[in-house]
């Protein structure tokens, strides 16, 4: 596996060993010991989810004020602009965010830990979106940053305007969001 540092402290762009012959394909989409000799990073996964989205929906961002989640994603079919926020008030790279295009085809995988907020664009037809958690959903705790903050300045690839849950719509701007310390 190879493992990519990006502009933000802790998020992992991470590529895992691909088999391929006539067949098809074989990889190894999660091992706890080569994830934590490769990342540096022991995570206990409790909770695993797979969504399913429509070309320009727009998910996002989401994260936990209290039981925050550390998430290893990826993409089984079709491609999304996976994006994260540096939510850290006491880090270098507050309000930041870093983005990576994930794919079905590229198998690329992201490791976002906690204390960041999370979404994506769907970029192909639909997206299979999978991703293990390190807590477990609190929707008491669940707290959403506008997808389009002007503060933030996301380049999110989109065709138009993005398919929206009411919840992203009413997101905070980063000014107003509760954050980590």
């Amino acid at each position: 596996m190879r493992v990519t540092p990006t502009a933000i402290a802790g998020v992992l762009v991470i590529e895992p060993e691909v088999f391929a012959d006539e067949r098809g394909f074989f990889f190894e989409s999660f091992n706890a010991r080569a994830f934590a000799e490769a990342t540096g990073v022991a995570a206990t996964f409790v909770q695993d989810n797979h969504s399913r989205s429509v070309r320009n929906t727009l998910r996002g961002l989401h994260y936990q004020i209290r039981q925050p989640q550390g998430k290893l994603v990826r993409v089984a079919a079709g491609e999304v602009f996976d994006v994260v926020v540096d939510l850290r008030r006491s880090s270098p790279t507050f309000g930041r965010w870093v983005g990576e295009h994930l794919s079905a085809e590229n198998r690329k995988m992201m490791w976002i830990p906690a204390g960041l907020a999370h979404g994506f664009s769907v970029l192909s037809e639909y997206a299979d979106f999978l991703y293990k958690t390190t807590d477990y959903w609190a929707p008491q705790h669940e707290r959403t940053l506008l997808w389009n903050d002007a503060e933030i300045a996301i380049a999110w690839p989109l065709a138009g305007e993005p398919v929206l849950a009411a919840r992203d719509r009413a997101g905070k701007r980063l000014s107003e969001a509760e954050v980590y310390d």
